[in-house]
């Protein structure tokens, strides 16, 4: 059996776009095993000349998916890797990966209690991967998104969230901290401490909270978290890199 950190050579199933800087690559592994939701894949990229780039991407599906995962890229210009995977990665093309890597913040319906998550921008890439395998699963406790994005063309999985949040006792909640279409009826501020007590107040505080996006994002949510009284040793974080807040 392959172990997590042994490359090993994927294929690229489909290419989907998701926002206009945003998609999401199906990609086909022939050593392939479970991850738990949160966990990721180290992606490789080699040139020519040899100068090789690497980088870490949240699998965004769920672990019943047999065979292959999903991982959602966010364009970043400046980037080595993503303006790669985005613009010129093709159905078909072999890609180098090894994982899944990871044991902190990682959820699945073993784990139980009720489930808050916030996300900023492309943060919400391993919370999907929970909240399809909740899905999945069938799992009945209680869970809410808060997702915060600069604009509604900005929010990844957007009409999947809406189908998600009709079943099984799921809440989805969005701020748009630069602009907002006309009738919004969310909110229209950066995550606050007002925001997330009304968002995870029903919850209580046995919830185990889960927070993923830029570090300025994650740092607010995490100590507004404990201001409006849930323990810190309920709270999970992970920082990601440029994201829309």
């Amino acid at each position: 059996m392959k172990r997590p950190l042994e490359w090993q050579i994927a294929t690229v199933k489909s290419v989907r776009t998701e926002t206009p800087e945003v998609k999401t690559l199906t990609l086909a592994l022939p050593d392939w095993t479970p991850h738990r939701p949160g966990q990721h894949y180290d992606l490789r990229l080699t040139a020519a000349d040899g100068y090789s780039a690497q980088r870490s991407y949240s699998v965004a599906s769920e672990p019943e998916r047999k065979g292959e995962i999903d991982i959602t890229v966010e364009r970043i210009a400046e980037g080595e890797v993503s303006p790669f995977l985005d613009d010129t990665v093709a159905v078909g093309d072999r890609i180098e990966v090894r994982g899944p890597i990871g044991g902190y913040f990682v959820w699945d319906r073993s784990i139980g209690s009720p489930l808050l998550l916030v996300a900023g921008g492309s943060g919400v890439v391993p919370l999907m991967a929970m909240l399809r395998h909740r899905a999945v699963a069938g799992v009945k406790d209680p869970a809410r998104l808060l997702y915060s994005a600069r604009t509604y063309e900005q929010i990844i999985y957007g009409e999947e969230l809406e189908i998600l949040a009709k079943r099984n006792g799921l809440t989805v909640a969005y701020t748009l901290t630069r602009s907002q279409p006309g009738g919004w009826k969310g909110y229209t501020r950066r995550v606050d401490d007002a925001m997330l007590k009304e968002v995870s107040e029903p919850l209580g505080r046995d919830a185990l909270a889960y927070i993923c996006g830029p570090t300025a994002l994650v740092e607010v949510a995490a100590d507004g978290l404990e201001r409006v009284g849930l323990p810190a040793d309920r709270i999970r974080t992970e920082r990601f890199g440029p994201s829309g807040s």
